[in-house]
């Protein structure tokens, strides 16, 4: 008996998205054809590998052990692939990157000609994704992040810290007036951070609890991304708190209530160990490191 590596990707796929409809967008096949690769690979190997309920599918023991171990088998093929098309004179070959939809949008890309302009040969993809994508299953090669990774496989490099200040349009403020204490807030528009089973960092609605005060039922607006919320301050639907190099973007905004102490949040490089040695990862990390030095964050 011999295992069809395509038939083992597609359970991969299914086990991880637990279901065949989810399995069948993110692999791009019919839920149909998803189901005749699973039924054919339980025939094959003549063992069920999932429970079917009304709610979507549970691995069966014998699915749960061949999950932990074709897991492993495609994190380190891809792995290797990465090692091969490592060129040691110059780098060269693709590097994914994943970073948030706020960072990646506003700062990271509009810094990359210039990388890409020093190391042509490099084929960079980035995926903007606020949430955290799994590196051990190279769904990336870096990511950069806001909250220190938990997988003791990774390795991680302070990047930088951002920092959070108040924000509103000059329409806004010409409308409601300004704030001059922690206490008028309560009389104003306020956006806050959405609902997230895993925020971006912990304290993430910091401006609904200012002061100690309940400020929750004055968000007028909840998104669960920096980028909308920057566009919604643009748009003058409120206060919010924004990341400083996001509000630079654009130079009319309105820094309100300057001196409050705000959240400080730092940012990491992160990448598996086995890319240690990358050339790719290396130039990206030096680089982005020089970016951050040249940036007042």
């Amino acid at each position: 008996m011999s295992m069809d590596w395509d038939k083992l990707r597609v359970f991969l796929a299914v086990a991880e998205a637990g279901s065949f409809t989810h399995a069948g967008d993110a692999l791009n096949l019919s839920q149909s054809a998803v189901s005749r690769q699973i039924s054919g690979l339980e025939e094959s190997l003549t063992v069920p590998l999932f429970h079917r309920h009304a709610r979507g599918l549970i691995l069966t023991e014998q699915g749960e052990l061949l999950f932990r171990t074709a897991k492993e088998i495609f994190a380190k093929l891809a792995m290797t692939e990465v090692m091969l098309n490592e060129n040691k004179e110059r780098p060269k070959g693709p590097l994914k990157v994943t970073t948030s939809v706020g960072f990646g949008s506003t700062w990271l890309a509009p810094r990359i000609n210039e990388f890409l302009d020093l190391y042509p040969e490099i084929n960079l993809t980035i995926r903007l994704d606020d949430d955290e994508v799994d590196l051990s299953m190279r769904q990336a090669d870096v990511a950069i992040r806001l909250n220190a990774p938990r997988q003791g496989d990774l390795v991680q490099r302070h990047l930088l810290t951002f920092h959070f200040h108040l924000y509103a349009s000059p329409a806004y403020l010409r409308k409601h007036g300004t704030p001059r204490t922690v206490e008028e807030l309560a009389e104003h528009r306020l956006i806050g951070y959405g609902t997230d089973v895993r925020p971006p960092f912990p304290e993430v609605n910091w401006l609904l609890s200012i002061g100690g005060l309940d400020l929750g039922e004055r968000a007028v607006l909840k998104v669960n991304n920096y980028f909308a919320i920057f566009r919604a301050v643009q748009s003058a639907v409120g206060i919010a708190g924004l990341p400083d190099y996001m509000a630079s973007w654009d130079t009319n905004l309105v820094r309100v209530l300057p001196d409050l102490q705000t959240p400080s949040v730092p940012a990491y490089f992160v990448y598996p160990e086995e890319l240690r040695n990358s050339k790719r990862i290396t130039v990206l990390r030096d680089f982005l490191l020089r970016k951050v030095g040249d940036q007042e964050f």
